[in-house]
């Protein structure tokens, strides 16, 4: 198709349709330049350095690399320190991984309270 990387117009549904799963393909960080190893690696680093900050529970890179969810120990950290924590976070990625795009860290606290009725 001549319209693939959009040197001539698209014309007919079938290009367009090439050139949303093109743009999908492309979004992910790395899709053209890295190989496996060096992706698994950027995603083994991003947890690594949410894991060095203290009250860090679990921490997991989704979304190919794009986001990096933290679960935090509640009796640990508290809520400010929670959004602290994501800035710090955010802070530390930027200084020390290179990376294609952005990479939102979001921050879990979570208390449940639970109770049983006899």
């Amino acid at each position: 198709m001549q319209s693939h990387h959009d040197t001539y117009p698209v014309e007919i549904l079938e290009a367009a349709i090439v050139n949303a799963a093109d743009a999908i393909s492309a979004a992910r960080p790395g899709a053209r330049k890295d190989n496996v190893e060096a992706y698994l690696k950027r995603l083994a680093n991003l947890e690594e350095i949410a894991y060095s900050f203290k009250g860090v529970e679990k921490v997991y890179a989704v979304s190919a690399g794009r986001e990096i969810r933290v679960f935090v120990h509640p009796n640990k950290i508290d809520d400010l320190e929670a959004m602290k924590l994501a800035k710090d976070l955010a802070k530390r990625i930027e200084e020390t991984l290179k990376y294609p795009g952005e990479v939102k860290v979001t921050i879990i606290r979570e208390t449940r309270a639970i109770e049983i009725a006899r």
